[in-house]
C-alpha cells in the first residue's frame, strides 16, 4: 500500500508534457533574445512575449532573470563538452596528439552544431561570448566551461613541457575568441570578400591560424618560475 502511495505521489510531481514543452519554449525564447540583445537588453516581459506565455510562467519555470540566463547557458554545456572530449579521445586513440588535432577536437563539435543544430545553437555562441567577456559570469564559466578547457590546456601543455602554463592558457583563450568571432561575425568575413556561407568550411584555416599563434608563443617564451601557476 505504501509503495502504491509513493508511486502515485511521484506521478503527481512529474511535470506534464505540456509543462515540459512550455519550459523548453521559454528557454529557447530567452536564448534567442539574450543572444540578440544581451542580458540587460532582454526583459522577462520580452521573453514571455517571444515564448507566447504569461510573464509569471517565465519565473515559474526558470526562476529570476539571472537564473534563467544561467539555465540556458548550462543546458547545452554538457552536450558540447561531451562532444569535444569524445573527439579528443578519438584522435588520441590513433596516436600521439599534435596541436592541430587538439584544436580541431575543440572547434569542430561546436562548428558542426552551429551549422546543423538550427538557430538556437548559433545563438548559443553569442551567449558564450557574453559569459566570456563579463567577469560577472565567472562562476558560471567556471562551472560550465573551465573543466573542459583545462583538459585541452593540459593536452597542449604536454606538447610544450618547458612553456609556462599561463602562456598556453592565454593562447587557448585567444583561440576560443577566434572561434566565437568566426561563428558570430561570419557576416563580416563575407562582407570583406569571403563568400563561403558556413563556418565549418573555415575549420582548417581556423585551426592553422590558432595553432601558429600558440606555437609562436610557446616556443618564444622562456621557461620561468611561474610554470604551472
Amino acid at each position: 500500500m505504501k509503495t502504491d502511495f509513493t508511486e502515485e505521489k511521484q506521478r503527481q510531481r512529474a511535470p506534464s508534457k505540456r509543462s515540459l514543452e512550455t519550459k523548453a519554449r521559454i528557454l529557447d525564447a530567452a536564448e534567442r533574445l539574450f543572444a540578440e540583445r544581451g542580458f540587460e537588453g532582454a526583459s522577462v516581459r520580452d521573453i514571455a512575449k517571444e515564448a507566447g506565455v504569461q510573464v509569471g510562467l517565465v519565473t515559474h519555470h526558470a526562476g529570476p532573470k539571472e537564473d534563467l540566463f544561467a539555465r540556458i547557458v548550462t543546458r547545452r554545456a554538457d552536450e558540447l563538452a561531451a562532444g569535444r572530449l569524445s573527439a579528443l579521445a578519438s584522435r588520441h586513440e590513433h596516436g600521439k596528439l599534435a596541436l592541430p588535432d587538439i584544436l580541431e577536437s575543440f572547434f569542430e563539435p561546436y562548428l558542426y552544431k552551429a551549422e546543423t543544430g538550427g538557430p538556437q545553437w548559433l545563438a548559443y555562441a553569442r551567449l558564450v561570448a557574453i559569459v566570456s567577456a563579463d567577469p560577472h559570469w565567472r562562476p558560471l564559466a567556471e562551472r560550465c566551461f573551465d573543466p573542459t578547457a583545462n583538459r585541452f590546456i593540459d593536452a597542449i601543455c604536454a606538447l610544450y613541457p618547458d612553456t609556462p602554463r599561463q602562456v598556453i592558457a592565454a593562447g587557448f583563450v585567444y583561440s576560443v575568441s577566434a572561434m566565437l568571432a568566426l561563428v558570430t561575425s561570419r557576416w563580416r568575413v563575407n562582407a570583406l570578400g569571403d563568400p563561403r556561407p558556413d563556418a565549418a568550411s573555415h575549420l582548417d584555416e581556423l585551426v592553422a591560424f590558432c595553432a601558429a599563434g600558440i606555437e609562436a608563443c610557446a616556443t618564444s617564451t622562456p621557461a620561468t618560475s611561474s610554470k604551472g601557476s
